[in-house]
């Protein structure tokens, strides 16, 4: 399957050069309505030629004028701001969209703006008034020599936006078609969660209806059926819209099957949820042929509400900002719209049928044999082999077959449908399970039969778009198992094919690149069929607020460049993070299906014409500008050098601040920051005010702060300081062991010791093992004669928490007793890992049963380090730091000899968190003079050990060659946790060298 994605990615992504319309601009001519007048071609501003607009009542966009096809592009424009000062912030964004994606304006003209879409963050609320948005936006243009016919917009809790790729603008995709290399994006994506900042849209849309509407929930009919027309769209507000079919030019290509009358763009607000599905039915029932698309409003926090902004120029002193209702825009004429939209829902177990159920609950489902066993065969043929359990290791293929199907064979019999989940979720990953355990998600099929291709993705990729519609489960009956969908979202009907989801990140990625994939190949055999092909000129991006950086593991703006990745020639990029999706899942055919509200998803909203007009784009513009020039022998303008500073210091990686040694410079949470609650799908920041994190471990610190006081909250550092002398007096609770000794003692002799360490997961990695039992894991390592174990107890990053601790020291200790030989009993203590900040971690770690305490040193100032090491001495612990640099060493002059008990040199880069592969980090540091002081300190009696990647380094050619290296540069031994898990085929990679 992978080879197949990336084989149709790579042809298809080859047929976007035929998309690509280079706007070449006809003979410019004046016309006799000098008011609204326009430059066309580049961004030298004073010294273009000049056209103009021409008043119509569908548009006022006409830019070129030409006898024959259309040929007035349509035009997309983004710009956005992160500037702290509302005000600030419009202007630049406004400012960055007309200069940098809109034809410029001659001197003294006026030109006009068919449609803009904003979003503005919610963290401004509390430093200006919603309502000075608006006015704000309408000065912006109206300075730049534009005016606004409509606009639309909502706060927002993030921004998605896009500016022109500077590298366009010196002919590279030119050079790249011709070489058949991978084109450059014409624009640069940017999303910005949870942060201050403003995103427009400015949309010149020649021949098409432009018309706004904002509707309350009272006011939208519930007797559609039985309504006339005229009286619903009057009560809604689109008394007078027509959705006619447009008229397409002689000369042009053949009308598109698939395009609609009309487009509805929706910005509901969060409360109008309850009335959306009766405005979705209506807009279809009275609109038939009709895409209807859009978003909820969203905020950053909690205590902000809502809002949602509109103005149109035929009531110009109609400025609103409402906190309730609905807004939207309908389109109708010279516009085509495709849509499409992504789950990112990954399908587990067998395939059922409902057996029953009614309206929005399902009772009882059974086990469709024949799709199930499609499935399974796909799946195999598709996906690698995944880690499997000891046990079944030992299992021939033929009876993990008979097991299985003993399994199903129970599922056969019809079973409310919450039983069959609970056994669903039983053969589940750990991650898995525990998405399965918050939510519980079911898909069902939306028509047809399951075909040659079962599998979701195949689907997706060959363009047959999803199989199954995903649902969140809204409420469940405990007492007949029986589970209900959201109120008007579905009709559940007997014999329908019902699958159970979980959302994963990796599937995500996956569907991201086979929906794109499946668009491209649709475009292609449109176009092979003689079809007029679709030329997007921009593209909406909807994510809802659980997806972004924290989804994909830390990949910010994944969504956008996928996006780009598939659509390198689309000029302009833009959207928000929402609190939901409007749409439908089939964007060929719409009317097959209708429009729905998706609680956790993607939304891509492609617009274009379907009169095949022009894209207009500055780089086209530019060289044919130029091109006129040479011809005309004209002086050259000169060039704008700020723009091309500007656009160029985009593209440049932002780095976090460090001080004068490198180190990086730490901030501690802002009092006003507050934290983050989860509710359903939708994450929420109680924050007035938020700061945006310069590092990964600033934002890890910042993250475990606000754990540290929900602790507090419940238990007072009183409390645990009492406990822990209770526990020392009482003879039959564990007291803390020695950690180093049985280290150092296994290291006699020259040799390498290895510690396992037990994490779930790595931030950048995810998780280690499809299963994580750690107590089965801890039991393992004890049996395989580990001297020490290590415990990653940390739950922001690495999926841990303290009960971790807990049973690897139970679990050890009984497997020690188990193995118990005639020598004695060896049982190895623990130490736990975590980012310590403040002694109630400490106390925590102590009553959980640590031995040891791994501090992070880069976190903690001077004086905290030399006070938590001296509160875990006091607590009996024993203190390992972890350092990254020569100066963190040098640092460490403060803590007194004997002070610490070891030293811990990693490969992990702070700023991101990832990890050094060469492995070279770690060898200098142990080689540094920083080192060899701190060992003239503290005697050969501390050891130096060495974590980050240390089992996965390859750069040293033999394996094992890197272990030898670290302990020739000194090193006791390594901390290892990805080297010591199964990778993906079942293999350990230090399964060799366990004894080095």
């Amino acid at each position: 399957m992978k080879l197949t994605l990336l084989a149709w990615s790579a042809a298809l992504l080859s047929v976007s050069v035929s998309y690509t319309t280079a706007f070449q601009p006809s003979p410019l001519q004046k016309t006799t309505n000098s008011h609204n007048s326009i430059q066309t071609g580049s961004l030298q501003n004073e010294k273009l030629k000049a056209s103009s607009f021409s008043d119509s009542s569908r548009s006022a966009s006409k830019l070129f004028m030409s006898s024959s096809a259309p040929s007035d592009p349509q035009v997309l424009a983004s710009g956005y701001s992160e500037q702290m000062k509302l005000q600030d912030a419009i202007q630049e964004a406004i400012t960055m969209a007309i200069q940098e994606g809109l034809p410029p304006v001659v001197a003294d003209g006026t030109a006009q703006i068919d449609l803009a879409v904003v979003s503005v963050s919610s963290l401004y609320d509390g430093s200006a008034s919603p309502s000075e948005v608006v006015p704000a936006i309408l000065a912006a243009t109206k300075e730049l020599g534009y005016d606004i016919r409509n606009l639309v917009g909502s706060s927002s809790g993030g921004f998605v936006s896009s500016r022109p790729n500077p590298a366009c603008f010196n002919g590279q995709n030119e050079e790249n078609n011709d070489d058949d290399e991978e084109m450059i994006r014409s624009c640069l994506p940017i999303e910005g969660e949870g942060v201050p900042g403003v995103s427009v849209t400015l949309c010149i849309l020649p021949d098409v209806e432009v018309q706004s509407f904002h509707v309350e929930g009272d006011d939208v009919p519930d007797d559609i059926g039985r309504l006339d027309p005229e009286i619903w769209k009057r009560a809604v507000g689109l008394s007078g819209f027509e959705a006619a079919p447009y008229a397409l030019p002689e000369e042009s290509e053949s009308q598109d099957a698939e395009d609609k009358d009309a487009a509805f763009f929706l910005l509901p607000s969060p409360a109008f949820q309850n009335d959306l599905d009766e405005l979705l039915r209506g807009l279809e029932m009275n609109f038939p042929s009709s895409h209807i698309f859009g978003a909820i409003a969203s905020t950053v926090s909690s205590l902000s509400r809502a809002r949602l902004f509109r103005y149109q120029a035929s009531d110009p002193d109609d400025i609103q900002t409402l906190a309730d209702g609905c807004l939207g825009v309908a389109l109708s004429g010279d516009l085509r719209v495709k849509t499409m939209i992504a789950q990112g829902a990954k399908p587990v177990g067998g395939v059922y049928q409902i057996v029953k159920g009614q309206e929005t609950t399902i009772q009882a489902i059974a086990l469709d044999e024949t799709a199930t066993e499609l499935v399974q065969e796909e799946d195999e043929e598709e996906e690698e082999e995944e880690e499997e359990e000891v046990d079944e290791k030992t299992m021939s293929a033929e009876d993990r077959k008979a097991r299985m199907a003993a399994a199903y064979a129970k599922a056969r019999i019809p079973k409310p449908i919450l039983a069959e989940a609970n056994f669903v979720m039983k053969n589940l990953s750990d991650d898995d399970q525990s998405f399965m355990r918050k939510a519980l998600l079911v898909g069902l099929e939306r028509g047809g039969s399951l075909g040659r291709s079962p599998s979701e993705l195949a689907r997706l990729a060959e363009g047959k778009g999803h199989q199954y519609t995903v649902h969140q489960v809204a409420s469940a009956g405990m007492k007949d198992g029986s589970v209900t969908l959201s109120l008007g979202s579905v009709d559940i009907k007997r014999g329908t094919r019902l699958r159970f989801f979980v959302r994963e990140s990796d599937f995500a990625k996956k569907e991201l690149a086979a929906l794109w994939t499946g668009y491209k190949r649709r475009a292609l055999g449109a176009n092979l069929a003689g079809k007029p092909a679709f030329n997007p000129t921009g593209c909406f991006l909807f994510p809802t607020l659980d997806r972004g950086s924290k989804f994909f593991m830390g990949n910010t703006g994944f969504e956008s460049g996928a996006a780009l990745d598939y659509l390198p020639t689309v000029p302009c990029l833009n959207g928000f993070f929402s609190n939901g999706v409007i749409g439908s899942l089939q964007s060929d055919s719409p009317q097959s299906e209708p429009a729905s509200l998706y609680g956790s998803a993607s939304g891509y909203v492609l617009f274009g014409s379907k009169s095949g007009r022009p894209i207009y784009s500055p780089e086209a513009a530019a060289e044919a500008f130029e091109n006129e020039e040479v011809e005309d022998d004209t002086e050259e303008p000169a060039e704008d050098e700020d723009w091309k500073v500007t656009q160029i210091a985009t593209d440049v990686e932002k780095k976090a601040p460090r001080d004068e040694n490198g180190e990086l410079i730490i901030k501690r949470r802002e009092v006003h920051s507050g934290r983050s609650l989860t509710v359903s799908a939708v994450e929420w920041s109680v924050a007035e005010k938020a700061a945006t994190p310069s590092s990964a471990l600033e934002g890890f610190m910042w993250d475990k702060e606000t754990e540290v006081d929900r602790f507090r909250e419940r238990v007072p550092l009183a409390n645990l300081v009492s406990q822990c002398k209770l526990q020392n007096v009482d003879p039959s609770q564990p007291k803390p062991r020695d950690w180093i000794g049985p280290v150092m003692e296994a290291a006699k002799g020259g040799k390498f010791v290895l510690i396992p360490e037990c994490k779930r997961m790595e931030p950048i990695s995810g998780s280690l093992r499809k299963r994580y039992d750690i107590a089965k894991i801890v039991t393992d390592f004890t049996v395989a004669g580990a001297p020490a174990i290590s415990v990653n107890c940390d739950a922001v990053l690495f999926g841990g928490s303290l009960d971790d601790v807990t049973a690897a020291r139970e679990a050890s200790s009984k497997a020690a007793l188990e193995g118990a030989s005639e020598d004695g009993v060896v049982v190895p203590p623990v130490m736990a890992s975590d980012l310590l900040l403040y002694p109630y971690q400490l106390y925590k770690m102590r009553l959980a049963g640590a031995d040891a305490v791994n501090m992070v040193t880069a976190a903690l100032a001077a004086k905290d380090l030399l006070y938590l090491t001296k509160i875990a001495q006091a607590l009996s612990m024993q203190t390992m730091l972890s350092v990254t640099s020569a100066a963190q060493i040098k640092a460490l002059e403060i803590i007194p000899a004997g002070g610490i008990s070891g030293l811990v040199v990693s490969n992990r880069e702070l700023e991101d968190y990832s990890f050094d592969m060469t492995g070279q980090q770690a060898l200098q540091l142990l080689q540094s003079e920083e080192l060899q002081a701190f060992r003239e300190k503290h005697g050969d009696g501390v050891p130096i050990f060495v974590e980050g990647r240390v089992g996965l380094v390859d750069t040293f050619g033999e394996p094992g060659a890197y272990l030898e290296a670290l302990h020739e540069a000194g090193a006791t031994g390594a901390i290892v946790g990805a080297g010591v898990a199964p990778d993906e085929s079942g293999e350990v990679p230090l399964q060799d060298f366990m004894e080095v």
